[in-house]
């Protein structure tokens, strides 16, 4: 095996034309390599081109998307490293600075390609699975958990190239074999104990597997209604109603309290306040806000009620309470509900819409007889 590498060798460098230094073929030898690796790459994205023109696949999108470059990297990387190893003694001299640069570049092309990977698994897995709609609760927590994974094992990765390489120089071995080591994974952890970003992993994997939130939840945090855009590992991003972003520590949604409103089931009922004059016919406003909500697509008939619930000197307060799917149909049945019942009263009942009474001081004086 090692005579017909050898024979390999010479064919090539014959070639490109004998130079009979050795560090010069050497060099010659190294950029074949590179050369080669790249062909490697032309020649498998032409393939893949040619499968995609013929019948779409969503894998290979997906890999065309988000892998593309990394590979581009790592395959002339794999051959560089490959002719630093295989290039004989007797024929070839090493090249201490080719052996170690051939080594780096694999650990980093090789670890940004495995990041890489874990996305499109990440995407294959979710691709089926809808998290627009409230509904879809367990679907929103298998997302939410296989993202948090993903990035947990994406950082794990990360440190391992990290420590792989300080393992290849000589001077921070050390270092990288006490990161690998137990005894360096501890010294790791109590160095991110005193920072909050050890509590925020923490928070992080407290939430993707209790489930306080999930990828679309709707929630009312900082006074803000919102949904859940994205959970990081050391923050969330809500999308507010307007499309602001606000974005949060991940420990906020473990330390303090906050609403959400598709915790467990996505319905929810909606209530509007009147307040309305002392002779309103309570009666009259009840049978015309059932009959809306009856009439309104938004209404799901599990809950309805029209109560006097307060008084005032001037007015009386009368909610409306009406269940919707979710948090957005219940606000637009709320506005339904207020626009025809306010039209209701003033057309048919006009004097029970609000008053402000005034009693003449003279109207007050009794009559003479």
């Amino acid at each position: 095996m090692q005579q017909q590498v050898e024979s390999w060798i010479r064919a090539i460098v014959r070639w490109f034309g004998y130079v009979p230094n050795r560090d010069i073929s050497g060099w010659v030898l190294l950029t074949t390599a590179i050369v080669l690796g790249l062909a490697v790459d032309l020649v498998v994205t032409q393939i893949i081109r040619f499968i995609v023109r013929r019948r779409a696949f969503q894998t290979l999108d997906f890999l065309k998307t988000h892998v593309r470059w990394a590979f581009w990297a790592f395959v002339p990387s794999l051959f560089f490293l490959l002719a630093t190893n295989i290039q004989p003694e007797r024929f070839l001299r090493r090249h201490p600075i080719a052996d170690k640069t051939a080594e780096v570049l694999f650990l980093i092309t090789a670890t940004w390609l495995s990041v890489k990977i874990l996305k499109v698994g990440e995407l294959i897995l979710i691709r089926q699975y809808d998290t627009t709609k409230d509904v879809n609760l367990s679907q929103r927590k298998f997302v939410t958990q296989v993202r948090f994974a993903r990035r947990l094992v994406a950082i794990g990765i990360i440190l391992i190239g990290i420590s792989l390489i300080l393992i290849s120089f000589q001077g921070s071995r050390k270092v990288g074999l006490s990161v690998l080591t137990s005894a360096g994974v501890v010294s790791v952890v109590i160095g991110f104990a005193a920072q909050k970003t050890l509590a925020n992993l923490l928070a992080g994997i407290q939430i993707a597997f209790n489930q306080q939130i999930r990828l679309d939840d709707a929630v009312v945090v900082e006074k803000e209604w919102g949904r859940i855009e994205e959970i990081n590992l050391t923050s969330v991003i809500v999308r507010i109603w307007d499309r602001r972003r606000l974005i949060l520590p991940i420990t906020y949604f473990v330390e303090t309290p906050f609403e959400n409103w598709t915790r467990s089931d996505a319905s929810i009922i909606g209530a509007i306040f009147l307040y309305l004059d002392y002779n309103v016919p309570v009666d009259k406003i009840r049978e015309k806000a059932r009959e809306i909500a009856e009439n309104d697509p938004l209404w799901t008939g599990e809950s309805f009620a029209v109560q006097v619930t307060d008084t005032t000197p001037t007015c009386i307060q009368v909610r409306i309470l009406a269940s919707a799917p979710d948090a957005p149909s219940a606000f637009d049945l709320r506005c339904h509900l207020r626009e025809q019942l306010i039209a209701f009263i003033r057309d048919e009942y006009p004097q029970s819409l609000p008053q402000t009474r005034l009693m003449l001081a003279e109207e007050l004086r009794p009559k003479e007889v």
